[in-house]
């Protein structure tokens, strides 16, 4: 791939990690006004819309949306099933656990990495369905463990907030995600996956709403913006600028770049929302970092492995 692509690739991939860094301040934000389901509910099947408009837009060959014979629809709608309950079940802890932070926490930049720890998880829940652990995985699990004890508890345990365990059980819900998508991804298509996978999200929190929350009307006027920023920018744009990018980009490269996200997590929540982090905060946001870094570094050796064999062999 020539050098020009990658870096092509890498700043469209970097402007993806800063839009979706930014959406923690919005989710934040959202998480004061409105409840969690209904903040799920509404960005979701605005995401969904807007996808299913890009896909139209790009289907230049006029493909269907499902599959005409009937075994192959079953197995694509079973499989966004899946993925979509996954879905809607870690990003529902996710906000839920934004609510449940007091005012004064530097909420988004805990989220961002606590999030982001599933570049850690997903590894090692691999090994269940069969696959090699690398032994990188150890000092990044040790790294992680630390730095999330900086980030959360280093002033005493009263400052591990319950918000801090569904981000981590969010990360958890999400790797559990991942690993779906890639399995079946396939099948589907990233773009007809994700348009499935946001309509259930929008459909099974609209339900829980409906059945758990009430809403205030001027809260969810207020919130207007937010929901807008979650569902066209994090959601819509920026996955269509995450597809764009990765054509570009090499997968390792990808991987890296977007890990930004949390970084501009807690870049976004300062400037934006004034929540500054301790010292003790911040290497503890450094080593979660460096924890996902070294987490993807096998990837990008072999990466930089198989390039260099096709060198060898032209």
């Amino acid at each position: 791939m020539p050098k020009h692509h990658n870096l092509k690739g890498s700043l469209i991939l970097c402007i993806t990690a800063l839009i979706w860094g930014l959406a923690f301040v919005a989710q934040s934000g959202a998480a004061k006004l409105i409840p969690p389901f209904v903040c799920n509910s509404l960005r979701s099947l605005i995401a969904a819309a807007a996808l299913f408009l890009f896909f139209k837009v790009t289907n230049r060959a006029k493909e269907p949306f499902f599959p005409k014979e009937p075994v192959k629809k079953k197995q694509v709608l079973k499989i966004a099933l899946i993925c979509g309950c996954l879905f809607t079940l870690a990003t529902n802890i996710q906000q839920a656990g934004f609510a449940l932070y007091p005012n004064g926490v530097a909420s988004e930049a805990r989220a961002g990495f606590l999030t982001a720890l599933y570049v850690v998880i997903v590894p090692i829940l691999s090994v269940f369905f069969g696959k090699r652990i690398h032994l990188i995985l150890i000092p990044c699990v040790l790294i992680t463990v630390a730095g999330v004890y900086l980030l959360c508890a280093a002033g005493g345990f009263h400052g591990f907030y319950a918000g801090d365990v569904l981000m981590l059980l969010c990360a958890f819900g999400f790797s559990m995600h991942i690993m779906a998508v890639d399995r079946f991804v396939a099948v589907t298509g990233g773009v007809r996956l994700a348009i499935m996978q946001f309509t259930i999200c929008g459909v099974l929190s609209g339900i829980l709403s409906l059945l758990f929350e009430k809403p205030i009307f001027t809260n969810l006027l207020a919130a207007i913006p937010q929901i807008l920023y979650l569902g066209l920018f994090s959601s819509g744009i920026a996955y269509t600028l995450q597809i764009v990018g990765q054509k570009y980009a090499e997968p390792a490269i990808a991987s890296l770049v977007m890990s930004l996200e949390s970084v501009f997590a807690a870049l976004g929540g300062w400037l934006l929302a004034g929540n500054a982090l301790s010292p003790a905060e911040v290497c503890g946001c450094v080593l979660v970092f460096a924890a996902i870094v070294l987490a993807q570094l096998p990837e990008l050796l072999e990466s930089r492995k198989e390039k260099n064999k096709g060198r060898c062999r032209i």
